[in-house]
């Protein structure tokens, strides 16, 4: 049987969608994916279609390629199968419900939307009308990811009991951002938390949270956030949450007791302040039969190490590399292509139920912080002029 071919929109031409349509260019073949292949036929840039033929051309996507200078031009293609979201976060709501709304699958970019009432009516929308849609979240498809979670489900390491992860950039704020880029740009929903801390919390949540049969996951009994907002524009700069689970993992047993986590993230200090990981590993994932460190930025890790407890086997470090020098962001594409060819809404990895739940932690993260975006991009009225 021929392998399931899948068309893409690039919605946006910026850093990750150039990314991610590299990864899509890459042979299936070489990842060993020979059930599915990706097809970019259209791309789309808000400002000109001239910058959008740029984008094709830069990349040497093959023709025939549609080239837009709008993104209701994109949706409106009957070529496209699937809008791939890659605008910033504070757009997401909008951007993806036009393409709900113009009958598109969609797989939209992390954060999943700006506050969980929007991911909410973006799940509804999707459901209502019949289509797919995921968050891109494309460490959890990565196979590091997913021998990881497979480890603590065989109890591997005893009951989970605490998670720590952590992922930081040292930059200097003031020189490298400074108040208009998207990373500190409240218009523009930045700040850590919702761009770098979203891969802490994958982390806790991948582990304490969806480990569990889908009937057993609880969300959170308690979250203690601590956040430090930047003096020019007042997004976040750095943020520590603190978790508590109500069961341990794999038993789901509230004995010896709940499940903690620690995930935090910062934009001037690093993980790693020399980026070979000399500093330790970026995730911990303690049992009470030992341990799994995750090495390499939380985003994309690759390796990890099993450490028993003394005297109970030795340990085991497992590399994870990226076949056909990709970046990886060709897995989640490959997990769209195959749900929507099996007529599946959602993703059992990242399940509609999941993104809402961690979208509802980051709100109260930002609750407790006093962390406010400005009213039109929180807002949860469609159509809306950003």
């Amino acid at each position: 049987m021929a392998p399931h071919n899948i068309r893409w929109g690039i919605m946006a031409t910026g850093g990750i969608a150039e990314t991610f349509t590299r990864d899509l260019l890459i042979d299936s073949k070489a990842r060993g994916a020979c059930d599915v292949t990706h097809t970019v036929v259209a791309a789309a840039s808000s400002s000109s279609k001239s910058r959008a033929e740029k984008f094709l051309a830069d990349l040497g996507v093959p023709a025939p390629c549609a080239a837009y200078g709008s993104y209701e031009e994109l949706v409106a293609d009957a070529n496209v199968d699937v809008v791939y979201v890659a605008t910033p976060h504070s757009h997401h709501f909008q951007n993806a419900m036009l393409a709900l709304e113009a009958g598109k699958n969609v797989l939209c970019e992390k954060a999943f939307t700006v506050n969980a009432p929007q991911a909410k009516i973006l799940c509804e929308t999707a459901k209502k009308k019949n289509l797919f849609l995921m968050e891109a979240v494309w460490t959890r498809y990565f196979p590091l990811s997913v021998q990881v979670r497979e480890l603590i489900q065989k109890g591997a390491i005893g009951e989970v009991l605490r998670v720590t992860a952590d992922n930081s950039f040292g930059d200097d704020v003031e020189e490298k951002w400074g108040t208009q880029h998207r990373m500190v740009n409240k218009d523009l929903a930045g700040g850590c938390l919702l761009d770098l801390g979203i891969y802490s919390l994958t982390w806790v949540f991948q582990i304490l949270y969806h480990t569990l049969p889908r009937a057993q996951r609880k969300p959170p009994t308690a979250i203690s956030a601590h956040l430090s907002l930047y003096h020019l524009t007042g997004a976040d700069e750095a943020t520590t949450i603190l978790l508590s689970f109500p069961t341990s993992t794999p038993s789901n047993s509230p004995h010896p007791g709940q499940s903690q986590a620690v995930a935090m993230t910062n934009l001037r200090i690093a993980t790693d302040p020399d980026e070979e990981r000399s500093s330790g590993p970026s995730i911990r994932i303690q049992g009470t039969k030992g341990e799994i460190q995750v090495i390499g930025p939380a985003f994309r890790p690759e390796k990890y190490r099993v450490i028993p407890k003394k005297g109970e086997g030795d340990v085991e470090e497992v590399e994870c590399p990226f076949p056909g020098n990709g970046h990886g962001m060709y897995w989640e594409a490959d997990e769209v292509a195959r749900c929507i060819r099996d007529g599946k809404l959602e993703s059992e990895t990242l399940p509609w139920e999941e993104s809402i739940v961690i979208m509802e932690t980051m709100d109260e993260v930002r609750r407790q912080g006093n962390l406010t975006y400005p009213e039109k991009i929180e807002s949860t009225v469609y159509p809306l002029q950003l």
